[in-house]
């Protein structure tokens, strides 16, 4: 099983919004059985919120469920458990170092890093510019490139 964390700063916009893509992604592949995603916070201040409105229009507009998902932080196991823990922004990974030890072999990254041409270092955060539309973009193109490196690095 391959595990992937998406991490934001409040796990309401950016974050659930890649959760919930990415799982598409996953299960239209069939690969479901062998990929786990879940997304997580680096701060506390929406803990145990849906997603931001902004996010679940867009999906909803896209046709991506996001139905039962409620933010969280990172904790210390995260960065043990999962094999991927992919953050929108530099602020999120230098926040993630903060809540423990990275497990050996986990990527701590960027979604922005598995796009050889990418035009973007860091996803915008909605919250703040009101544009879901270009986030929502971003990560759609973030989590394709990473489905295509996680099955050409594992074989599946």
């Amino acid at each position: 099983m391959i595990n992937v964390l998406f991490v934001c700063l409040g796990n309401i916009c950016r974050s659930p919004m890649a959760e919930a893509i990415f799982r598409d992604r996953v299960e239209s592949a069939k690969l479901t059985d062998q990929i786990q995603i879940d997304s997580a916070g680096t701060g506390s201040w929406h803990l145990n919120h849906p997603p931001h409105q902004g996010t679940q229009k867009i999906l909803k507009q896209k046709g991506i469920g996001c139905e039962g998902m409620v933010s969280r932080l990172v904790t210390a196991a995260d960065l043990q458990d999962y094999h991927y823990v992919i953050c929108m922004d530099d602020r999120n990974v230098n926040d993630v170092k903060t809540f423990g030890t990275i497990g050996e072999g986990t990527f701590l990254g960027k979604l922005s890093d598995f796009i050889t041409d990418a035009t973007w270092s860091e996803v915008p955060d909605p919250y703040y510019t009101g544009d879901f539309d270009e986030t929502y973009e971003l990560v759609s193109e973030g989590c394709a490139s990473l489905l295509t490196h996680i099955r050409e690095k594992h074989g599946l």
